[in-house]
């Protein structure tokens, strides 16, 4: 068997998968994940990452120290590879890294090929994609709606050089731009659909403005506390827009300019304390974190279970929790922002409407506040940091 044709069995292998799983309904769709060749956009190497618990080590893997069904295998697995971290390019990694932040990567096939899906792409749909990546994502909606509907945006100019490249060699010439995917590309605009495969903390008015009335806008909202949510909006006439959060759980990296400001070592101050009036750990549970966390949108979390932190950089306002000993848990709180009291009030809220998860959520996007709401645009809600 040739090296063409496995690839192209494994495709086939991979999207009957995600048929079987009822994942993808598209004809047009599963035929661009049946099309792409993925091992294109992968590059050089990848990081592979060691299994939880503890920090993640990302060992570089190359693909010529490789053996070629192992690496078609990896490429047609359903999984994200990271293809660059903190900057560095796999193949520039000369030993495994522990810790570091993913800065590029190959999302997984299913998720991509399912947002587009959601998103409503078709046949002569203009569309433009915030978060070019390796490219893949590209080249899939190149074959959907036609490469010349299609714009990307990236960032990082290494990764959108290396996604060019990679989009050439597969047959694809969309208009591929570098830049800050948050500002969108007003030269192409309107747009029928904007898609992001990075997340933000809100969604940027300017870019919104870029679709067409009635245009579809799928993005990640996400923050400093990690919670994230896909949600897929309706543009009005006005600039605004509406619209619901989907079900799953699609998490993808934070756009640079809305991520953390960076801060030095935290040294956990004494502060007030009093006893938690939630389970710690309930915040663990993912619509819990992104509730937990558009109640402090300036915060940033970094404990986990019982020991929960969180830190607001601004105002140097800290919230911690730990056990007790009694079988209750015991907050400390110091600064002008009373984080964990938010966070109780908050996950309180979201308790009473039965605790659902983010696909009862719903988004309100007018031009004095993007408001994120339970159940209905009546109901209890919080607005994005904007």
């Amino acid at each position: 068997m040739t090296t063409s044709t496995a690839a192209r069995a494994l495709r086939r292998q991979l999207v009957q998968h995600l048929v079987d799983e009822d994942v993808l309904h598209d004809p047009e769709v599963r035929r661009a994940g049946e099309t792409v060749p993925r091992e294109v956009f992968l590059g050089p190497a990848i990081y592979r990452p060691s299994p939880p618990p503890g920090v993640t080590v990302w060992t570089p893997t190359r693909r010529v120290d490789t053996p070629l069904d192992e690496w078609l295998r990896l490429t047609y697995e359903n999984t994200t590879w990271v293809t660059q971290l903190d900057g560095v390019l796999a193949e520039e990694a000369t030993s495994p890294v522990t810790g570091g932040t993913p800065t590029s990567s190959s999302t997984l096939p299913g998720l991509v090929l399912w947002m587009i899906e959601q998103a409503g792409i078709t046949a002569g749909k203009r569309v433009l994609v915030i978060g070019a990546g390796t490219g893949l994502s590209t080249a899939y909606i190149c074959e959907v709606a036609g490469q010349g509907n299609t714009t990307a945006v990236e960032t990082d100019p290494v990764a959108a050089e290396r996604a060019r490249k990679a989009l050439a060699e597969a047959g694809y010439g969309p208009n591929l731009i570098t830049g800050d995917g948050l500002l969108g590309y007003a030269a192409g605009a309107p747009y029928d659909v904007v898609i992001a495969f990075c997340s933000m903390r809100h969604v940027p008015y300017g870019l919104l403005r870029q679709v067409r009335e009635g245009g579809t806008l799928l993005v990640t909202l996400a923050g400093w506390g990690f919670g994230h949510g896909l949600v897929r909006l309706t543009a009005d006439a006005t600039g605004g827009a509406e619209g619901r959060f989907l079900p799953g759980y699609t998490s993808f990296m934070m756009a640079r300019p809305h991520d953390r400001p960076p801060h030095g070592p935290v040294e956990l101050l004494p502060g007030d304390e009093r006893p938690s009036r939630i389970d710690p750990a309930s915040v663990d549970d993912w619509s819990a974190r992104f509730v937990a966390q558009l109640a402090t949108p300036s915060a940033e979390r970094l404990g986990v279970g019982a020991e929960q932190i969180l830190l607001d950089v601004a105002t140097g306002s800290q919230a911690r929790t730990r056990p007790d000993g009694n079988g209750g848990w015991t907050v400390t709180e110091r600064g002008p922002l009373r984080l964990w009291s938010a966070v109780e009030d908050a996950i309180a809220t979201w308790q009473r409407a039965g605790a659902p998860h983010l696909s009862s959520f719903g988004i309100t996007i007018k031009q004095d506040a993007q408001r994120v709401w339970i159940g209905t645009a009546e109901g209890p809600g919080w607005n994005l940091p904007v």
